[in-house]
């Protein structure tokens, strides 16, 4: 199969890419830039075998030349980047995601499957029970909002010659290339490597789903290739995947037995807070198995930082952070305050 994988240049594609190499697909990336140079050791299965440098928001048809199946990562992701530009995300994240699909539909590919994300359930951690996918949507940032928005509009565009799929994926983790220590895991770990304190500004409390990069790959992959799918939304992580922060920091202090673990609280209680239920991926999504647990995961992350220099201003830099990187590129004017390259 000929894939197109928009955001390839971000933390998942490519890990995304070598996995869909590894299975046999033949890989075409689209991609803005912001992030292309901030790559690391990669094998050659991380680069796609042909690249197109672009906007998603500029995306046509000839784009898609040959392309059979569409895994749409490109957005502004995570909620402080949201919050700073919110106009912005709705423009990249869902009117972005809307000419995507509209775009692919008329070019004949097939199937397009969308990276959507948990944190659309929001203000939900005090659901007696896990969520499904019939769960109410509760977002509380502009970033969450994006996504419940593109997700409305893919159900409208899709028909019968042209399938799209939502995956709403859990908080990643895990090492790439392009590594991040901005997300819940890795951000705990480099802060106890660098300081010996992992540090948690909430009180801990709120629930997390977390699964790693290389299972979000999985998902996404099993979604193009299903001869037959049963639903049009899957929640994505593993059947025992839901902490609490403090659990998670627990997972990152063992592996640092000298950190100590630090509940500031000065945050209070996070309202984004959700339990969610993957049932659904791991029965009906055909071929998706999770391979990995946060112990897991939480080892490969120790290794990853053993090599890195143990330096705040590194790790907390905008190599590894990506709202910092961002803004990097707005102050040095290399982009416009519409996230267009100047």
């Amino acid at each position: 199969m000929r894939i197109l994988i928009t955001g390839h240049c971000g933390y998942i594609g490519p890990v995304m890419t070598r996995l869909f190499h590894q299975a046999g697909h033949e890989v075409v990336g689209f991609d803005t830039g912001f992030f292309k140079d901030l790559i690391g050791a990669a094998e050659p299965g991380c680069i796609p075998d042909y690249e197109i440098s672009g906007d998603i928001r500029d995306i046509v048809i000839k784009d898609f030349a040959g392309i059979e199946g569409v895994v749409h990562l490109a957005a502004l992701s995570n909620d402080p980047m949201g919050n700073i530009a919110a106009g912005q995300t709705h423009s990249i994240n869902t009117e972005g995601t809307i000419r995507c699909a509209t775009m692919a539909k008329q070019a004949g590919a097939s199937r397009f499957v969308f990276a959507s994300s948990c944190s659309v359930y929001g203000a939900s951690g005090n659901s007696a029970v896990p969520l499904d996918e019939h769960a109410p949507v509760a977002p509380v940032s502009a970033y969450a909002v994006s996504k419940v928005d593109a997700e409305k509009a893919l159900q409208t565009i899709a028909d019968d010659s042209f399938r799209t799929v939502m995956l709403r994926n859990a908080t990643a983790y895990g090492v790439s290339p392009r590594m991040r220590l901005d997300l819940v895991l890795a951000n705990l770990m480099a802060s106890g490597y660098a300081t010996g304190v992992i540090e948690v500004l909430s009180d801990g409390t709120p629930w997390r789903p977390l699964v790693h990069i290389e299972d979000i790959s999985r998902a996404a992959l099993s979604a193009l290739t299903a001869e037959a799918l049963n639903h049009s939304v899957f929640n994505i992580g593993a059947a025992d995947c839901n902490y609490t922060v403090r659990e998670i920091a627990e997972v990152a202090a063992k592996q640092f037995p000298e950190c100590s673990i630090n509940i500031t609280g000065q945050n209070g209680s996070d309202p984004r807070s959700y339990r969610v239920d993957f049932t659904r991926a791991l029965t009906d999504l055909p071929g998706f198995a999770p391979q990995w647990n946060l112990e897991k995961g939480a080892k490969q992350t120790h290794d990853w930082l053993s090599a890195a220099p143990r330096d705040l201003k590194v790790l907390f830099g905008n190599r590894y952070i990506r709202l910092s990187h961002l803004e990097k590129l707005l102050r040095e004017h290399q982009v416009s305050e519409t996230f267009r390259w100047l």
